[in-house]
């Protein structure tokens, strides 16, 4: 901590440390959520028009079999996984009193899972999947999702160790539960589909 003389007593009074929050990954992943919210539920309003008019299935990658993985995983990955991503970077920043271990951890994550969700959107339409519910993304994508997850668990509990409060709030368990959790969720459900389990 620094100090500065205090000139009319000549004694020594502590400087105000002064950091930054990293609201621009905040925010990145807020127009993400809003953006990919919009592409979700269009293409969700899409399908739903196809089961009513049948007509619309006018090619294979238009098709109601093709886009509605992508809607789902456009909803769930995308819409969602940006919305809880946002909410984490908000708030832990601010329950632990520190700004995020690395920016450029934050920009990886970010922009990688943007690309995961770009190549969820190329790959479903064009019929690239395992066919397995809620887990349609070839082996490639998941294992980027793997690497970003790890990104992202790196930077959040690098934040948690360097924090200035003291106390973990419980909402900071519940992120490290959800990240554990997802990481097996991932790890066992993939492996199922190889034949390894």
């Amino acid at each position: 901590m620094q100090f500065e003389e205090n000139y009319l007593d000549n004694t020594p009074k502590a400087a105000v440390e002064k950091f930054y929050y990293d609201n621009k990954t905040v925010r990145n992943f807020a127009y993400a959520t809003v953006f990919w919210g919009a592409v979700g539920m269009l293409v969700g309003l899409y399908v739903s028009l196809e089961l009513v008019f049948p007509s619309l299935n006018i090619m294979q990658y238009g098709s109601f079999g093709r886009l509605r993985p992508l809607h789902t995983n456009a909803v769930i990955f995308a819409f969602v996984g940006n919305g809880i991503f946002m909410g984490v970077y908000y708030s832990l920043q601010r329950l632990c009193k520190a700004r995020m271990y690395s920016d450029k951890l934050s920009k990886i994550h970010f922009w990688g899972w943007q690309l995961i969700i770009l190549a969820a959107a190329i790959t479903l339409p064009l019929g690239i999947t395992t066919s397995k519910e809620y887990a349609e993304l070839e082996w490639p994508i998941d294992i980027a999702i793997t690497v970003i997850w790890v990104v992202f668990g790196w930077n959040m509990f690098a934040t948690i160790i360097k924090r200035r409060e003291r106390h973990l709030y419980v909402a900071i368990w519940f992120y490290i539960a959800t990240f554990v959790t997802v990481a097996v969720l991932h790890i066992v459900n993939s492996a199922q589909y190889n034949g390894t389990t």
